[in-house]
């Protein structure tokens, strides 16, 4: 255990490094083509909310940030909103390793370090960085793997920053349209891109991607936009055009209360797709263009983090 901790500091070491001069480059130069800041009477704010289910009830009981193997975290300051979901990897579970710390780890960082002097509201990928470094130089393991979506506003030019790994992953919704989403990242079938920090001896035959590998996107946001931000459990389970049409009713709103409703719709119908042994889920039709005959959802954790863009 003494070798792991000294292996994974030393890789941890490596990517501060790394980091610290993307960080003081982005802090440092103009990037071209970045939008102007937004004057103070205009500036945007997330209303958001949170819904999810824990794939097993009976196991995991509620704890704040999390559902089941799944976490996400909401923060803000005066220049930025930020939201976040992370999806624990479960194969972990057979080796006694709960992977839902891993991910609830990530996401406990990412919260704290937004609230941080050195915070860039332009790197998503920043947060997930520090919040993996973090996580290596523990004097106790965290062990196991996650996927990981961070989303941030920057409320001084009206844009978001996303960072994505793995296939957890984002959407807006303008004007009854998706104007942007993330794509997700696998290595091949059911098998995300994903942070991880293995037990000893297992190094080898486990898959570890660099924050650095994570997808990244700018985009302006208008006044009403609807942004899903969510883990593969709704994705995996409800089809694009129905999920476009429960966001379409939320368009401009403001109402907190009628956001959760539409939040805990989305997140019910997920879970009750997942359960659906005939209905044919988008994991189902991705099964099958990889020669896997499935059919049916996919059961597992849900989350949902929703939220419209307010002036």
């Amino acid at each position: 255990m003494h070798s792991l901790n000294w292996t994974s500091r030393l890789i941890s070491r490596a990517l501060r490094s790394s980091f610290s001069t993307l960080l003081d480059s982005a802090s440092g130069a103009t990037t071209k083509g970045a939008a102007k800041p937004t004057p103070n009477r205009s500036r945007p704010r997330f209303v958001s909310v949170v819904c999810g289910f824990a794939k097993d009830n009976l196991r995991h009981k509620y704890k704040p940030g999390k559902y089941g193997e799944d976490s996400w975290f909401k923060a803000s300051t005066e220049s930025a909103d930020v939201m976040g979901v992370a999806d624990g990897v479960g194969g972990w579970r057979s080796y006694g390793i709960d992977p839902g710390e891993f991910s609830s780890f990530l996401m406990r960082t990412c919260e704290r370090l937004v609230r941080c002097t050195h915070f860039n509201p332009q790197r998503p990928v920043n947060l997930l960085a520090y919040s993996y470094c973090e996580l290596m130089e523990q004097k106790k393991p965290i062990l196991g793997s996650s996927t990981a979506c961070v989303l941030i506003l920057n409320r001084e030019t009206s844009t978001v920053h996303t960072a994505n790994i793995g296939d957890s992953g984002f959407m807006v919704v303008r004007e009854g349209e998706i104007v942007h989403k993330s794509e997700e990242q696998q290595h091949y079938f059911n098998t995300p891109f994903q942070l991880s920090l293995p037990p000893p001896g297992h190094g080898s035959n486990v898959l570890s991607d660099s924050p650095e590998s994570a997808d990244t996107m700018s985009f302006p946001v208008k006044e009403g936009d609807v942004i899903l931000i969510a883990t593969d459990g709704v994705f995996d389970n409800v089809p694009e055009d129905l999920m476009l049409q429960v966001l379409r009713d939320v368009e401009g709103e403001r109402d907190p209360v009628k956001l959760q409703m539409t939040a805990n719709t989305l997140a019910l119908m997920a879970r009750t797709l997942s359960l659906n042994s005939e209905f044919l889920s988008p994991f189902a039709i991705s099964a099958r263009r990889n020669n896997i005959q499935a059919r049916g959802g996919k059961p597992d954790d849900i989350t949902v983090v929703l939220a419209t863009v307010a002036m």
